[in-house]
């Protein structure tokens, strides 16, 4: 298992950890953050691959903002993924 940390960018949630079994989303935690949402977000993201959780999340807004909790969930898989 790896766990990855990655500062978020124009959320309220100020970090988002993830646990990884290669390519499979094992756990997700928010820093902050609405809670029922990331706690919902990150149930669903669980035993899924970080392609299937990029497609789905990547690109969501949060109101007014250019970004959201779960698309920088997304871009966090997408930046540990380029390595």
């Amino acid at each position: 298992m790896e766990t990855i940390r990655y500062k978020t960018k124009g959320t309220c949630s100020r970090a988002i950890e993830v646990d990884l079994e290669g390519d499979t989303v094992l756990d997700v935690r928010f820093e902050g953050g609405c809670s029922g949402n990331t706690q919902g977000v990150a149930a669903l993201c669980r035993g899924r691959s970080a392609d299937e959780v990029i497609k789905v999340l990547a690109g969501l807004k949060c109101g007014p903002k250019p970004t959201s909790c779960p698309d920088q969930l997304a871009e966090a898989l997408k930046t540990h993924f380029a390595k």
